[in-house]
């Protein structure tokens, strides 16, 4: 059998091609009892926009784009599935592209796929979002787009984004940990490059200041958000002569590296160690003892992300090239999941030389 087309859909609901196009569209013209009835035959019909055909057909494009640099694997299914939903919500189509952040030549590498694509605009995920030169240099070659950004607030810069509160979130773990007694707490980095983990550092440093614990350098070790860079990092900080009792490590990939480390040598998780993470990935979930972590709803955030930016791309559609678009940025904040990987410190002996093993910046 023949797949359903738009014009069987308008003849099943006794409406024009338009009435039906503004129905897939989501256009806010459209009466409700039409649109009930419009809906009613797409479903009886299983009717599929195509939105290729309809971008050739149309001066409109209705595919949108999402780029990303993130070597976390469960972050980028999120992020892809939450992008795809307001998609479907909204009519619009999704493709996907993997790059380099540091790449020089990104802002031609994306404009480039754009125009190849047809796409309408951007949803720009870290670390991209956070780089203010690719960001101008796409906006001033009339890109749309809409970040997902570390920040401890709205930055107020006029150029759409969803933000997220790493550094509220990351002083709560932290202050978790101290709460149970812990005062050696060690902290492994993300990549620096992601705002992410230096936003996630500040709040826990913020929270050793206000709960009076002198930051010792020896315990915080640079890294990437990977498996391996947390087993790396947890055998160092359990090799000094004054280990741990705790460690922070800035996402949940990170932690189940710590917890493999730990295993590795035979210590106690939690009872020896404590180990908390961030994001609330399958890692905290599958992993035994089970995470504590910050649970951070990506798929909603770029679901929102992807929400703001279509709602930027009807606004340019449905006004004047000089009307300038209402730009409601959103704010989300990770929140704290304590499961069985953090408990209070056992009591143990103070070593008597307490000159540390290694050091790091």
């Amino acid at each position: 059998m023949r797949k359903p087309t738009i014009r069987d859909v308008a003849e099943r609901a006794k409406v024009s091609l338009k009435t039906v196009s503004r129905v897939i569209n989501n256009e806010p013209s459209v009466m409700q009892a039409t649109r009930a009835r419009v809906l009613h035959a797409i479903a009886e019909l299983d009717y599929e926009p195509d939105p290729s055909a309809r971008n050739l057909r149309s001066a409109t494009a209705f595919v949108i784009g999402i780029a990303y640099d993130n070597p976390n694997p469960y972050y980028i299914i999120s992020m892809q599935n939450g992008v795809l939903a307001a998609c479907r919500e909204t009519g619009f189509d999704l493709q996907i592209h993997p790059c380099d952040a540091s790449s020089p030549l990104l802002a031609d590498e994306l404009c480039d796929w754009m125009r190849r694509s047809r796409l309408a605009g951007l949803v720009l995920a870290p670390p991209m979002s956070e780089r203010m030169e690719l960001v101008d240099a796409l906006t001033a070659r009339g890109v749309k787009l809409a970040r997902i950004i570390a920040a401890a607030e709205d930055p107020g810069d006029g150029r759409p984004c969803v933000w997220v509160d790493d550094r509220d979130a990351a002083y709560e773990v932290t202050e978790h940990l101290i709460q149970l007694g812990h005062q050696r707490i060690g902290f492994l980095w993300g990549g620096e490059e992601h705002r992410s983990s230096s936003e996630r550092y500040l709040g826990y440093e913020r929270a050793l200041k206000d709960y009076g614990i002198t930051l010792d350098r020896h315990l915080v070790v640079p890294g990437d958000y990977t498996f391996d860079d947390g087993f790396r990092g947890a055998r160092r900080l359990l090799a000094l002569r004054d280990p741990p009792t705790a460690i922070f490590g800035s996402n949940d990939e990170i932690a189940a590296g710590v917890l493999a480390a730990a295993k590795s040598t035979g210590i106690n998780v939690p009872y020896d160690l404590s180990i908390a993470g961030f994001e609330d990935s399958p890692f905290s979930k599958q992993s035994w003892p089970p995470l504590t972590t910050a649970k951070q709803a990506t798929g909603d955030i770029a679901r929102a992300a992807a929400r703001l930016l279509i709602a930027q791309l009807r606004h340019d559609q449905d006004h004047p090239p000089d009307t300038a678009a209402s730009v409601h940025n959103q704010g989300f904040v990770p929140q704290l999941v304590v499961r069985g990987s953090t408990a209070p410190p056992r009591p143990r002996p103070r070593p008597t030389d307490t000159t540390h093993d290694t050091e790091t910046g």
